[in-house]
């Protein structure tokens, strides 16, 4: 018996502690997904605006496509690509694409990833200073409008709003 105990509390009890230390990670949970790209799928067409709303998580895989009626074939694929670009690099496409022509020398990150798409219309996605995805929106007249429907998405769900 006190075998036994002692051979428990030598072997395994550190196990359980080590399980304990497992990192956490957080995430955007679909619910939030949801509301965030209907918000800025309303804004859009609240404004006569027809188009796609993508959010997708830190890990670039799509949560949500949303496309407006009579939006255009090539919306969705821009708006997933705006919001992947934002996820993976934690920034907004529109400054990301100034960043890139006012220095030659980053060019080469237009071919990193061939599901970038970098455009105004993609903000990243943080809860305080979790980065937990990106929201990407295509099909308005101009990326700055583009950018203001995403910027509603972010605001409804209450994420930060980079200025």
């Amino acid at each position: 018996m006190i075998r036994g105990l002692l051979f428990t509390s030598v072997f395994l009890l550190p196990m359980a502690s080590i399980a304990q230390e497992l990192p956490t990670t957080s995430y955007l949970p679909v619910e939030l997904a949801v509301k965030s790209a209907q918000a800025a799928l309303n804004a859009c067409t609240t404004r006569g605006s027809n188009v796609s709303v993508a959010i997708v998580g830190r890990d670039g895989s799509t949560k949500v496509l949303l496309k407006a009626d009579n939006s255009g074939p090539h919306t969705g694929s821009s708006a997933e690509g705006k919001a992947f670009t934002s996820a993976a690099l934690g920034r907004d496409t529109a400054g990301l694409a100034s960043f890139i022509t006012a220095q030659q020398e980053n060019s080469g990150m237009r071919d990193m990833d061939p599901r970038m798409v970098i455009q105004a219309g993609g903000l990243p996605i943080k809860i305080g200073e979790a980065l937990v995805g990106g929201i990407g929106v295509g099909g308005a007249p101009t990326g700055a409008i583009d950018a203001e429907c995403a910027v509603a998405g972010l605001k409804a769900i209450g994420a930060v709003v980079p200025e």
